[in-house]
């Protein structure tokens, strides 16, 4: 390999994150609770339990507001920002960048809380991507990207995804897949809107990849951060009590 290709490829595997057994979380920021995530290994979609899908989300601006390279860097700036009301997105201090971990406190329906994270796989000038940890309601990765097309600089979040656990996939079929469009379809309306685009419209294309369920990842289920997060928040009083007793002591 001669000393240009050399140094391309380490170029490019600095944009990749190395590779991990299982997830750390070094700080807790207040607003997050830090549980589902910390000891976590990443599922890939290979890994999910229900049907594999594809989810790409579009919109276009004029060029003359955004190159895509400006966009990115925008976006990676003020990710969070652009979530829908009800869910936040701790990112890390050093911003989103290969290897690091994002806390996620997001709410499901009947109002039940989800702790969760993702760990940032991959990012450069041009698009990042985010993957799941066990437990998420998806076993997969979200690739945020940005083309420059002719006078349209084109934003995009793609999902390639399967639900972790036979409840989640029970959720996707009775109305989280609409849940779902609707979370990307109002992030990309607000990316749009920070470059004051009124009345931006999402292009949405759903492509079902495997129509199979993977029955032997069942037990996926164990993982299940909807379960875990609703035992956290059921189990508030007694930790407020032990806490109150530790202080207590002399």
């Amino acid at each position: 390999m001669s000393e240009s290709s050399q140094q391309s490829a380490a170029r490019d595997a600095a944009h990749w994150a190395k590779s991990v057994t299982e997830l750390k979380v070094s700080e807790v920021p207040e607003g997050a609770t830090g549980i589902n995530v910390a000891g976590k290994r990443l599922a890939s979609p290979i890994q999910g339990f229900g049907k594999m899908w594809q989810k790409t989300y579009q919109v276009r601006l004029p060029a003359e507001r955004a190159s895509a390279v400006d966009l990115i860097a925008m976006w990676k700036q003020r990710f969070p920002d652009f979530w829908p009301d009800g869910n936040h997105f701790y990112g890390p201090l050093t911003g989103i960048a290969p290897g690091e971990v994002a806390l996620i406190e997001g709410t499901l329906p009947g109002k039940l809380r989800l702790s969760t994270g993702v760990m940032v796989l991959y990012a450069d000038d041009e698009s990042f991507t985010l993957m799941t940890p066990q437990g998420h309601v998806f076993a997969g990765w979200i690739t945020f990207s940005a083309a420059d097309q002719g006078d349209q600089t084109v934003a995009q979040a793609q999902v390639l995804m399967r639900a972790s656990d036979p409840i989640f996939e029970l959720g996707l079929v009775l109305g989280g897949h609409r849940q779902e469009d609707m979370f990307w379809d109002t992030t990309l309306r607000n990316v749009a809107a920070h470059y004051e685009v009124t009345d931006p419209e999402v292009d949405t294309a759903v492509v079902c990849v495997d129509k199979k369920r993977q029955w032997k990842r069942w037990t996926n289920i164990w993982h299940s951060a909807a379960i875990r997060s609703t035992l956290y928040t059921l189990n508030a009083p007694f930790r407020a009590m032990a806490g109150l007793f530790r202080r207590e002591r002399p």
